[in-house]
């Protein structure tokens, strides 16, 4: 079976294990499916995901014009605690500044390599912890815009690491953490105007993720060096595809990269 599109972020469906989907213009790939399956990656071109042309990507899946001009590639997406929609104030587009900053945000606990604080919109959750690996999490704050949640980050991030440790995410060399009792630990450091939404009663979610076989030390497919590879895939975790060989490929890294999958 032959797909052909540009790569985008893989949607993903809860479950045991959690469902991973490759979303094409004209067609879908349930990755589960080919799971123990040969498959060959081939570039093909790129096509920025805001202006289609075909220029090299700088980041997010945009060409450099567009990652520097978009609303949404600004700063405050990287880093949420530059959000200023609720000061009615723009970086590039108050209107949709206003629409994706001025909703309900939830600070985490997660832990894929170790323990980490993250931010993301309640609309995300779980699909935020399914994209970074992680096994299990916890919510800490249920605030009413990014920049509350992002100061929130920015406080507890002197206690834990902001960052997932992709390595020793994919080889799963990870321990399981009381996020319950690292929630109550970090909460005195939680910042004045955001304590008020701490949530007092949350639980801890478990992911498990389609893996057969872990990587021992694993290497990266990079598009730019290695424009065809063929492997035997073994496992998805975060947004990565894992196979025999110990190659991984980051699919989020790489949008905005047009290509064709070939499964068998």
């Amino acid at each position: 079976m032959l797909y052909e599109g540009v790569l985008k972020k893989m949607q993903t469906e809860i479950g045991s294990p959690i469902q991973y989907y490759m979303v094409f213009n004209t067609d879908f790939l349930n990755v589960n499916q080919v799971l123990n399956k040969a498959i060959t990656i081939t570039f093909l071109k790129y096509q920025c995901l805001n202006c289609s042309e075909d220029k090299p990507i700088y980041r997010q899946g945009f060409c450099k014009n567009c990652f520097f001009d978009i609303p949404s590639a600004g700063d405050w997406i990287m880093r949420p605690e530059l959000s200023t929609a609720h000061l009615d104030q723009e970086d590039r587009d108050l209107d949709y500044e206003k629409k994706v900053q001025l909703q309900p945000h939830i600070v985490y606990l997660a832990n894929s390599s170790g323990i980490k604080v993250g931010v993301t919109r309640k609309t995300q959750v779980p699909t935020r912890w399914i994209d970074q690996g992680a096994h299990e999490a916890i919510e800490v704050v249920e605030v009413p815009n990014r920049y509350l949640a992002g100061i929130t980050e920015v406080a507890l991030k002197d206690f834990v690491s902001d960052k997932t440790n992709w390595r020793k995410m994919l080889t799963n060399d990870v321990l399981d953490e009381n996020l319950a009792e690292w929630k109550t630990k970090l909460k005195s450091y939680i910042p004045e105007e955001a304590l008020p939404y701490f949530i007092s009663d949350s639980i801890e979610t478990h992911l498990e993720f389609p893996v057969l076989k872990y990587p021992t030390k694993v290497k990266s497919l990079n598009l730019d060096k290695t424009p065809m590879y063929q492997g035997t895939l073994t496992g998805i975790k975060g947004q990565y595809l894992i196979f025999e060989d110990d190659t991984v490929f980051n699919i989020r890294s790489n949008e905005g990269y047009y290509v064709s999958v070939q499964v068998g």
